[in-house]
């Protein structure tokens, strides 16, 4: 028996209230843009509709044969013809098996192949996404969509289109047969399958409730656990002193995951016992029937055969009788699948490739934002007039309090959005009109928070340059201030960094992040809080990498460092979405402003700490 979560007798046959409250709205362009993923593959499709249908004419005979097996060979005691009857029984269950595996090879491999299809199409959607998109969307939902839901589509194909088809098939074959062979007892037979289906319903949506139930208690207890015995979770639980408190939850939720897990167990039992007495009433009354039209002589050409395979095809009925009573779950199912994938394609990428793009020289162009204006939604403007020009070669620098804005000012110009009004400019050409790769390729950006693959150095510091050589690569590492940590290192460049760079040190995340760019050499550089990661020795020694690497080149700072920003061409203060004040630092500090108060809590701290130490 299929278990309490699945299969005919789980959640497979009803639907839940939020399925419920959710059905999508079946339309014909809907069918038909499901329709068009199998298309590239309807002679495979025809050739698994065959095979159901020669399947489903093989099915007959074993059911046939053992009615003159009993007539026959039994009854006329001919042992030559039982044993023929019985190699033809074996050899048409043989190729029913046969038939049935092969129609699960093309299936399966249909399946796949449409499952490749959309994860293509998905993944490089995705990628087209904006990253507006990303900080928005869920995580867990984008995974989601990628493989619960596509992969999903494998049963839709190889599950639930199939077996509507061969389920109909079935039952259509096998009413044809039992009427050939007496229309009274078909009709007999017909009317029992209620009394096998309808109990069997009545039961499982029992037992699908309290699993359901069990479930979510399950859930619970599983966030209990993940909580509170996570590297991080059972730190707090320690230095709370709450071990007897989590105890005593996880005690409560796990009293009530089994009592609900032995309730249903007993709805199970008592199911099995339910199931057993219908399976047999069956076959009774259909022996009692045909025994009735036998020894009353209403039916002359009835026997004892006739009788028997009767009882073989009502069962043969029985299941997929059910399935179709549940095609309704199965194609809304199937449908808010195909819907939940549909809505991610009908996203519309907010940033677009030009249709014209250009590639003008980047190299030695300055830097124009035209009164910029910006927000994430309608009613909660971000920006506001950002007007500014980093002249070629010139290093400016942004400071503000959190939240002010600093780092969307500089995802714009590799647009990372887009601005609502305004426009940001490289030389006289607006971002939005240079081709999207070209730019992006000649800007270089070193975040707060490094992000480095779950690779080795070299496959981190080759995502810049793929082409580039182990003494290209080393040169890079040796301006980043990482040859010593190389050289220590039994693997050197072929050392595993781990999930997010977690094997590494902070200092050692984000100097690896820089000799990347350093690899890059971009034409712009964007520094938003690049040498926080850094303690004061490897600040000291990546500072003269950096300055080196901002040599000749256009750079946008963002810094909460004194001394990176005493270095700056001109200083930029954004507060409240705008540029509040800029010049030099002496200039800033006789204003007496927004940047005068930043220097007092902030970089005054850090200057009075360097001078003590």
């Amino acid at each position: 028996m299929p278990g309490p979560m699945g299969g005919p007798m789980g959640p497979r046959g009803f639907l839940t209230d939020e399925e419920k409250q959710n059905v999508p709205k079946v339309t014909g362009s809907l069918i038909k843009r499901i329709l068009s993923y199998l298309k590239p593959y309807w002679l495979q499709f025809l050739l698994v509709f065959v095979t159901i249908l020669v399947s489903a004419g093989v099915g007959l005979l074993p059911s046939i044969i053992t009615g003159r097996i009993v007539n026959e060979a039994l009854v006329g005691k001919n042992m030559k013809l039982l044993v023929q009857l019985l190699i033809a029984a074996f050899v048409t269950l043989t190729a029913s098996q046969v038939i049935g595996v092969l129609e699960s090879y093309i299936n399966a491999w249909i399946s796949n192949k449409i499952i490749y299809d959309m994860k293509n199409q998905m993944y490089g959607h995705l990628l087209s996404m904006p990253h507006a998109f990303f900080t928005t969307e869920k995580q867990g939902d984008i995974i989601t969509r990628m493989n619960s839901d596509i992969g999903g589509v494998s049963s839709v194909i190889s599950g639930t289109l199939t077996n509507i088809v061969r389920n109909i098939v079935v039952v259509v074959s096998t009413l044809v047969a039992l009427f050939v062979m007496s229309w009274q007892l078909a009709i007999v037979g017909i009317l029992i399958i209620p009394l096998l289906i309808l109990p069997t319903r009545s039961a499982g949506k029992t037992r699908w409730k309290l699993a359901s139930e069990s479930q979510a208690k399950h859930d619970e207890m599983n966030q209990l656990v993940n909580e509170t015995l996570s590297v991080s979770g059972s730190l707090l639980v320690k230095l709370f002193a709450r071990e007897k408190r989590e105890m005593q939850r996880f005690e409560t939720v796990n009293d009530e995951v089994t009592k609900l897990s032995m309730k249903e167990q007993r709805s199970g039992k008592w199911f099995m016992v339910l199931m057993g007495m219908f399976t047999e009433i069956g076959p009774l009354l259909i022996y009692f029937a045909g025994g009735w039209f036998i020894i009353k002589k209403t039916d002359p050409t009835l026997d004892v055969g006739v009788i028997t395979s009767t009882v073989m095809l009502i069962n043969r009925l029985y299941r997929p009788v059910q399935s179709l009573l549940n095609i309704h779950v199965d194609f809304t199912r199937s449908l808010a699948l195909f819907t939940r994938i549909f809505n991610y394609f009908d996203m519309v990428p907010a940033i677009q490739a030009p249709k014209q793009p250009r590639k003008p020289a980047i190299d030695g162009a300055d830097i124009r934002y035209d009164h910029v204006a910006f927000s994430y939604s309608p009613e909660k403007p971000l920006l506001s007039d950002i007007d500014f020009t980093v002249p070629a070669g010139k290093m400016y620098a942004i400071v503000g309090p959190s939240g002010s804005g600093k780092s969307t000012i500089v995802n714009l110009l590799p647009r990372l959005y887009d601005v609502n009004a305004g426009g940001v400019r490289i030389g006289n050409t607006d971002v939005r009109a240079i081709d999207l790769v070209y730019l992006r390729q000649s800007i270089g950006v070193v975040t707060q928070d490094s992000y480095l693959f779950n690779g080795t150095i070299r496959d981190n510091l080759l995502y810049a340059k793929e082409d580039a050589t182990d003494e290209e690569l080393m040169a890079a590492l040796k301006t980043a201030s990482l040859t010593d940590f190389i050289a220590n290192q039994p693997d050197g460049l072929d050392t595993v960094v781990g999930n997010r760079g977690l094997k590494l040190s902070g200092g050692e995340k984000q100097r690896l992040s820089i000799a990347r760019i350093i690899l890059k050499n971009p034409s712009i550089l964007i520094l938003d809080e690049a040498t926080s990661a850094l303690d004061s020795i490897s600040e000291n020694a990546i500072q003269d990498a950096l300055e080196a690497l901002m040599k000749g080149r256009t750079s946008i700072v963002i810094a909460h460092r004194l001394s990176t920003i005493l270095k700056a061409d001109r200083i930029l203060v954004v507060a409240n979405g705008t540029i509040s004040e800029q010049g030099t630092h002496d200039e800033l500090l006789q204003k007496n402003g927004i940047y005068r108060e930043l220097y007092e809590t902030q970089f005054r701290k850090i200057i009075d700490r360097e001078t003590a130490e």
